[in-house]
C-alpha cells in the first residue's frame, strides 16, 4: 500500500461470525494489523487503542484490528482484557495481501511467514494518509492518534 491508495474492498470476519468488507467499515478509518491474539505486544497495543478509542471517535475516526486469529478467539480475547476497539479475522489472506502485512519473519534463527506489525491511517476519502511498519507497540497509538486528529 502507497499514499493515495483506496482502502482495499477486501472481506474480514468479525467476532460474530459475519463478513464485512473494508470499505464499510467507513473513513476515516485506522486499520491495525498484529500478529498474534493474547500475546503481551498485541495484547498492549489492543488495550492501548482501546483506551484510545473515545478520542478517536471523537476526532471521528474508526479503528479496526486485524489478525489471522478466528472469531472465537477474538471475543475470548476481547472478554478477558476488556478491549472496546474491534476485531476482524483475515481468514483468507487476502487482506495481508492487500496491505502487504505477510511477511518472512525470523525468530531465534528461524525463518517463517507472518503478520507484521503495521498500522495504516485513511482519510475522509478512504485514501492512505499514512503507514507505519515494524511498529513498536509503545507510544504508538499516541502517535497515530495525533494523525488522525491532524485529518
Amino acid at each position: 500500500m502507497s499514499e493515495g491508495d483506496v482502502i482495499p474492498a477486501v472481506k474480514v470476519t468479525t467476532p460474530d461470525g459475519s463478513e464485512r468488507s473494508l470499505t464499510e467499515f467507513g473513513a476515516p478509518l485506522v486499520v491495525y494489523f498484529y500478529p498474534k491474539d493474547d500475546t503481551s505486544g498485541c495484547t498492549n497495543e489492543a488495550k492501548d487503542f482501546s483506551a484510545a478509542l473515545p478520542a478517536f471517535e471523537a476526532a471521528g475516526v474508526g479503528v479496526l484490528g486485524i489478525s489471522k486469529d478466528g472469531p472465537d478467539k477474538h471475543a475470548k480475547f476481547a472478554a478477558k482484557y476488556d478491549l472496546t476497539v474491534p476485531l476482524a479475522t483475515d481468514a483468507d489472506d487476502s487482506a495481508c495481501e492487500a496491505f502487504g502485512t505477510w511477511v518472512e519473519k525470523s525468530m531465534y534463527g528461524k525463518k517463517y511467514m507472518g503478520i507484521e506489525r503495521a498500522t495504516f491511517l485513511f482519510g475522509k476519502d478512504g485514501k492512505l494518509v499514512r503507514a507505519w511498519h515494524k511498529v513498536k507497540v509503545p507510544g504508538h497509538v499516541a502517535e497515530v492518534l495525533e494523525a488522525a486528529k491532524a485529518l
